[in-house]
């Protein structure tokens, strides 16, 4: 059974950057998935699925994956490239638009 090791993005509704930092170990799912009839509703009987561990650190995921002989795969976080202006710089008259890099 494999697990997918991922550093998870901040939610875009909020501005704080709390939470940022920790790492998830979360579980693939082995079995296929299925759709209820009656309500449509989709169903595994695959439980670990729907686990999901939160570590501190990378190194405290990946040795738990290891210490419990889980295949693992490390997802790096993507890093946003930040653009820093004043705000002045929206009435210049030189501006340049933000797609024209």
């Amino acid at each position: 059974m494999g697990v997918r090791i991922y550093s998870p993005s901040k939610n875009p509704l909020q501005s704080g950057r709390g939470k940022l930092g920790r790492w998830v170990l979360e579980f693939d799912s082995a079995g296929a998935k299925s759709t209820e009839p009656l309500m449509g509703w989709t169903s595994s009987t695959d439980t670990s699925s729907q686990i999901k561990l939160t570590f501190d650190d990378k190194e405290a995921a990946i040795a738990y994956a290891e210490k419990n002989g889980l295949e693992y795969v490390v997802q790096e976080p993507k890093t946003p490239k930040r653009i820093i202006r004043a705000y002045s710089d929206n009435f210049t008259y030189t501006r340049r638009e933000p797609w024209s890099h």
